[in-house]
């Protein structure tokens, strides 16, 4: 079923009028362009207010069913829930030689975090100069860590091992997120008997909501950059996006034999130009903004100060750190996702796509430059030159 809804098996079979993947592909273009044509307050943040909580409930609903499961299966004791949660908390120290390991760690947190990609920068230009960014930084990133680990990784991994075993849980792991979420946990849900049925509803209402949060944010960052840098309004900046959107989501849904158009562009984007991009904007914190400077603004309205020892991680532990990380990633491991993706039709095309949209982008910036200093602007596009 997965293989079939996904289009795994080949490429072009979603595009079709009786495939469901399709409306439901087009169902969620809609909901995004309605909820980003309304703005920020009138759209994005009313779903949110209401899509968080829920997804909240959601979330502990299902992690209270997997973790009273107990033991299941009394013929196969080491199937326990301490077991699981055994498993996904006890660490693997042979891993920590893998530069992939940290890679994949730090582009996982930087694009959870939404750091990297424009997000938090588009966003933080609508705050005022004394809003609390700490406080509402810490409560963000604890917040998403809550629901990423300890809903998210306690139900997954637990209720697999569970049911699974080790060995079906490492399979299953080894399969990456998409292949944990949508192929081992409709196997475990099987499992649960009789509220097996709703428990999946719950969880996958769960998932729904969590990517509509996610992808509406995404995209306000990419109406904003257009409506400023082209001097556009609102509806050319929704209608430009979404054209950009139907056509990367088109191909996607074409280029689906093997998930390796999608999986080039998540490793790429989501995990490789993330972090090199966010090791830049720390570069430029620490060195050229001047983290004094920076913490000093941080700190402007905030009711909690960043502990002193910032100081350091962010102007030295940080910056080695990346770069040692992104230096073992290029020996070891470039090399093969170079490979990769060149192997097939759907990769090649990814990486078509990724220079294509980031020739885009730049073309874009420089016709918002421009713009920007013929206007006597500097480049926030608000402020005289020399103020």
């Amino acid at each position: 079923f997965y293989t079939a809804f996904t289009g795994a098996g080949a490429d072009g079979v979603l595009l079709q009028a009786s495939s469901p993947t399709l409306w439901f592909w087009l169902s969620a273009i809609a909901l995004n362009i309605v909820l980003v044509y309304r703005g920020i307050s009138g759209g994005i943040e009313k779903f949110c207010n209401v899509a968080m909580p829920v997804m909240a409930v959601c979330a502990l609903v299902v992690l209270i069913r997997v973790l009273t499961l107990g033991t299941p299966d009394p013929a196969v004791p080491e199937q326990s829930v301490i077991n699981g949660l055994g498993y996904m908390w006890n660490p693997d120290f042979s891993k920590l030689g893998d530069a992939s390991t940290w890679l994949a760690a730090a582009g996982q947190i930087f694009f959870s975090l939404s750091v990297g990609f424009g997000i938090i920068i588009n966003y933080a230009s609508y705050l005022k100069k004394d809003d609390d960014v700490v406080l509402s930084g810490l409560a963000a990133s604890a917040t998403n860590e809550l629901f990423e680990v300890g809903f998210g990784g306690m139900i997954t991994l637990t209720a697999s091992f569970v049911f699974l075993g080790l060995a079906g849980t490492t399979a299953a792991v080894q399969t990456g997120t998409f292949g944990l979420g949508f192929n081992t946990l409709p196997v475990v849900f099987a499992h649960m008997g009789a509220l097996g049925n709703l428990v999946g509803v719950v969880w996958f209402f769960m998932l729904f909501l969590a990517a509509l949060t996610s992808s509406v944010s995404m995209v306000q960052p990419a109406i904003a950059f257009f409506m400023e840098a082209l001097g556009v309004n609102r509806p050319r900046a929704v209608a430009f996006t979404l054209a950009l959107g139907l056509l990367g989501g088109g191909l996607t849904l074409y280029f689906t034999e093997g998930g390796a158009f999608w999986s080039t562009l998540d490793f790429w984007v989501g995990t490789f130009l993330i972090f090199v991009i966010a090791a830049v904007e720390v570069v430029v914190f620490g060195w050229v903004f001047g983290v004094d400077r920076g913490l000093a603004e941080a700190h402007r309205g905030s009711s909690i100060r960043i502990p002193a020892v910032f100081r350091i991680i962010i102007k030295y532990v940080a910056p080695v750190y990346l770069g040692v990380v992104f230096v073992a990633f290029c020996i070891q491991n470039l090399g093969d996702s170079l490979q990769a993706s060149m192997a097939t039709t759907g990769a090649r095309t990814a990486m078509i796509v990724i220079v294509l949209v980031t020739c885009l982008l730049l073309v874009v910036t420089r016709m918002g430059e421009r713009r920007w200093r013929a206007a006597g602007l500097d480049l926030d596009g608000r402020q005289p030159l020399g103020d």
